[in-house]
């Protein structure tokens, strides 16, 4: 029986599948101060077959305004990538940064808003690879092109003013930038420091223990003492532009807590508008 694999996946365990016919690896290495850091990597060395997915060219429309600093793609854009890396319904797809996870999610929940199940993300990601001695090369390999299209599941893409009625009913929204930014002391990226009224804030960093997340059973208690009476489904997360919240969302569906949406704009796109409401402090 074919593993299947919808959320992480252990270094070791890739390793052994990397002959798989149906899988297909994606490298999402990416340096907001070097945007084509990452690219660079890629080309030098990444794990045996991997493809390569730019964050600002491939997981994010530029094109689009009013969106936040990484406005979310199109299903039909974002299909027809897919197809390009010659991603069908059957292939277990693997994502990988050499960060701490965030690139590689993003990549996971726009696969997921597809309806995509057998996608995850690698555990540790490029340096446990590497920590392990585990084979890299540096040959780019060509994909055949696959015909795709679906929809993306709108009831877990917010915008501004969705996030706003989410909030008036009583839904939990939960931001995942460090604390600093989230009080308003610093505010290194986006034009105005704070966060929007009513949400709450856990870094992503803290679903990380070196490195790695941490346990499932460790994750979930701490995700409902967050959540308190809050069904999964209830809670909308965000960050500075849609990217480390989808470290939230890989996190608590590892946990077993599946369904939360994402506010795709998160505080970029909700400082775009003036006249929306910025609170600062704890």
């Amino acid at each position: 029986m074919t593993t299947t694999w919808t959320t992480l996946v252990e270094a070791g365990a890739l390793a052994a599948a990397l002959d798989r016919d149906d899988l297909v690896v994606i490298d999402c290495r990416f340096s907001l101060a070097a945007p084509d850091a990452g690219e660079a990597a890629y080309r030098s060395s990444h794990i045996p077959g991997a493809l390569y997915a730019h964050l600002a060219r491939d997981l994010s429309d530029h094109r689009k305004q009013g969106g936040g600093r990484h406005p979310w793609p199109d299903a039909v854009d974002f299909s027809q990538r897919l197809g390009d890396w010659g991603i069908s319904a059957r292939h277990q797809v693997v994502a990988y940064d050499d960060g701490d996870g965030a690139h590689a999610a993003r990549f996971w929940f726009l696969l997921r808003a597809l309806g995509h199940e057998r996608v995850a993300v690698l555990d540790g990601g490029w340096a446990r690879w590497t920590a392990l001695g585990l084979p890299t090369q540096a040959m780019v390999r060509d994909a055949s092109h696959v015909s795709r299209m679906e929809g993306f599941d709108d009831h877990r893409l917010l915008d501004a003013a969705q996030v706003q009625e989410h909030l008036g009913r009583g839904g939990l929204l939960v931001d995942a930038r460090a604390t600093e930014r989230f009080r308003g002391d610093v505010e290194p990226i986006d034009r105005v420091a704070g966060h929007v009224p009513g949400a709450v804030n856990r870094p992503y960093a803290d679903n990380l223990i070196d490195g790695r997340f941490k346990s499932s059973s460790r994750l979930a208690e701490e995700f409902r003492a967050l959540l308190g009476t809050h069904a999964a489904g209830d809670v909308a997360v965000m960050c500075g532009s849609g990217v480390t919240a989808c470290h939230h969302l890989l996190a608590m569906e590892h946990a077993g807590l599946q369904g939360a949406k994402l506010f795709t704009g998160s505080w970029s796109g909700w400082v775009e508008d003036p006249l929306r409401p910025v609170a600062t402090g704890a």
